[in-house]
């Protein structure tokens, strides 16, 4: 079964009852902190760009805030996988600069958590939203990855909407 969102087709996503061994309270946090570098910056992408963070790294640390807080309630091959992001990135920071990201757990809903983010340079906060995460089993997660691979007889393939 499907549904439309903004006039395109989205499939059904599956539902899935799990009990966590370990729960995760409400205001959980993680923390996650660079010292930006020029690899880090908007230069590194485009020369004619400022040497400013890039809000690509910045989400990223974000989600990394995100995965810190969750991991301590992760078990035998239990991890956290990014499912969604709104991020605003209000201001810069530069080369030398520390970049502080924390994340606090606001909801769950299953095995899905959706943390409060924020970054600061250590002068003011340079971004903020939201970033969602759900804890999977890496085998599995990996096994259905594996499944969704072309092989010899699918390759070239293209299915039918």
């Amino acid at each position: 079964m499907s549904s439309d969102h903004a006039g395109f087709r989205v499939p059904a996503l599956p539902r899935y009852s799990r009990i966590m061994a370990k729960p995760v309270p409400l205001g959980t946090r993680g923390e996650a902190q660079i010292t930006v570098e020029p690899r880090h910056t908007l230069t590194n992408w485009k020369s004619h760009l400022p040497p400013v963070y890039s809000t690509p790294n910045m989400i990223g640390q974000m989600e990394a805030a995100a995965y810190n807080a969750l991991e301590p309630f992760c078990e035998g091959d239990e991890v956290s996988v990014g499912t969604a992001i709104n991020i605003v990135h209000r201001a810069p920071a530069v080369e030398g600069q520390t970049v502080t990201s924390e994340a606090v757990l606001e909801t769950f809903d299953g095995r899905f958590y959706t943390f409060k983010v924020s970054s600061s340079n250590g002068h003011e906060v340079i971004g903020y939203g939201t970033v969602a995460r759900a804890i999977v089993s890496k085998a599995k997660f990996e096994e259905k990855q594996r499944q969704k691979q072309p092989t010899p007889q699918t390759q070239g393939r293209t299915q039918a909407s």
